[in-house]
């Protein structure tokens, strides 16, 4: 009985928690990155088969500094670091930068990244030319930052806040994406 229930709880935590995104359920828009950063870029085809987790962060985001940045830290580095390693799991860093732009350069975001030690891919989000919202914020309908999105092996947003959550429950959530059938 406790193995049904598990699963129907994270969910009922998640899906009912504060920022539900509409675009939850629907098939994850590829991002349009100007540059990457901790290695090659990756699309989302590339990712098909594996669950990923997307953080849409900006560096002097106080919500980002204090939740997502280190949270995806602890997840690369400890929490799902033998799902990162096997393949089953990618997790990934946008720099989605919408105020602010000449204190959030390329050069400040490479400083930024070693000093915090961040080793997993991270993308700057591109702009069209003369827009002031950066092009894959705009697709994932985000409103600010810190914004995580969770995309299952099929290239669905399952999961997509703005802000805070409970961290043990989305980590629950993670591990039943994983658990999934493969695409």
């Amino acid at each position: 009985m406790k193995d049904v229930l598990t699963p129907f709880l994270v969910l009922s935590m998640l899906l009912f928690s504060a920022n539900h995104l509409s675009a939850e359920g629907s098939k994850a828009p590829e991002w349009v990155v100007s540059e990457w950063i901790n290695g090659p870029g990756v699309s989302l085809a590339d990712l098909r088969g594996k669950v990923v987790i997307v953080e849409f962060f900006q560096m002097w985001c106080p919500g980002c500094k204090a939740f997502s940045i280190p949270l995806m830290k602890r997840w690369s580095d400890a929490t799902f670091k033998d799902e990162i390693e096997s393949g089953k799991l990618k997790l990934l860093s946008i720099h989605t930068v919408f105020e602010g732009r000449d204190a959030q350069s390329p050069e400040k975001l490479k400083s930024f990244i070693k000093e915090k030690n961040i080793h997993h891919l991270v993308g700057i989000d591109a702009y069209k030319n003369g827009d002031t919202t950066p092009e894959t914020m705009k697709k994932y309908g985000n409103g600010g930052t810190p914004t995580m999105a969770f995309i299952d092996k099929k290239g669905v947003i399952r999961f997509q806040r703005l802000g805070g959550f409970d961290p043990f429950a989305a980590e629950m959530f993670i591990r039943i994406l994983l658990k999934e059938p493969d695409a």
